[in-house]
């Protein structure tokens, strides 16, 4: 699915990653516990859901490799989440969602679960 898409479907908005609209993510993985972040063996095309909103997402992201990255609960990004972000070439996006809501509309049209 295209980032674009994501973004349509949970009433989202791109944060982070201009130019990246149809770039295609597969699978997503919704935590708010970076240890099991970290955990993650292939990263590719995957898309972390999270309410965790700081420095220490972005970190541990690039260290396990995650490029795509929602925000739910209506977290904001700061401006060093996206300095980091860009320098990662990261792709960050918020919603208001719940991150129930969210991983029950991408599992609903065809985003797979990382497990």
């Amino acid at each position: 699915m295209k980032i674009d898409e994501i973004i349509a479907l949970v009433g989202g908005r791109l944060i982070e990653g201009n130019n990246t609209e149809n770039e295609e993510v597969t699978r997503a993985f919704a935590s708010d516990l970076m240890s099991d972040v970290l955990t993650i063996k292939d990263a590719s095309s995957l898309l972390l859901i999270t309410g965790l909103a700081n420095t220490q997402t972005i970190r541990t992201c690039e260290m396990a490799e995650v490029r795509y990255v929602l925000f739910v609960r209506g977290k904001k990004v700061t401006d060093e989440m996206k300095e980091l972000a860009e320098d990662n070439n990261m792709v960050l996006m918020e919603t208001s969602y719940s991150m129930y809501k969210v991983a029950g509309i991408l599992y609903a049209n065809n985003i797979q679960p990382l497990y």
